[in-house]
């Protein structure tokens, strides 16, 4: 009875956290998807715009590896990796969004037709998603190039980044398990003063 207790104890417990991760995982989606709405991107493409952009994938790079040690040390490491994803992705997508915007901006004709917040994200979420253009397309070199750095990145985060987030998921179990086994070994051990 009491093994049964503590292992609905413990299922209230899992879902509590899932919860709590799905919250914040919505959260800040919204959050980067409000902010890159929010904030003043426009204006002309210059050394500060690639900085900016260049800054943002080291930010995106720096988060991911911070996301992989959180998943190790969490006791859920599963839902932390699909908590970690569901913000690293929407900060990868409105990084570029943003340089597309910036490019739209400095030559009119980069793109196949004038791009908006929401058509630049399209687009972002077009070549991410790698299922072809159709109404829009990078016209100058800038905007190729920028399209060849996202869909060479968006290699890097399906195959890399994803990887080592499941194996941070498999490595944190591991741990786990392997916690779990050396507490139930010091539990069974009797002190040597207590065996006589």
């Amino acid at each position: 009875m009491m093994i049964r207790r503590a292992r609905d104890r413990a299922g209230v417990v899992r879902r509590r956290a899932g919860r709590r991760m799905v919250a914040r995982a919505l959260l800040t989606s919204t959050a980067l998807v409000v902010l890159y709405y929010r904030l003043p991107l426009t204006g002309a493409l210059d050394a500060s715009a690639i900085a900016v952009l260049a800054v943002g994938l080291l930010v995106f790079a720096a988060v991911s590896a911070w996301q992989v040690r959180a998943i190790l040390w969490s006791q859920y490491p599963a839902l932390r990796a699909v908590e970690a994803l569901a913000g690293a992705i929407p900060l990868f997508l409105v990084l570029f969004a943003s340089a597309y915007l910036r490019i739209a901006a400095a030559q009119a004709d980069a793109f196949t037709e004038p791009l908006s917040k929401t058509s630049a994200l399209y687009f972002t979420v077009t070549v991410f998603a790698t299922v072809g253009f159709g109404d829009i397309a990078p016209r100058t070199e800038a905007a190729r190039v920028a399209t060849m750095v996202q869909m060479t990145a968006d290699l890097v985060v399906v195959g890399l980044v994803v990887r080592v987030m499941l194996g941070a998921v498999r490595a944190g179990r591991q741990q786990r398990s392997n916690d779990s086994a050396a507490g139930d070994d010091a539990a069974e051990q009797v002190p040597d003063d207590q065996a006589s």
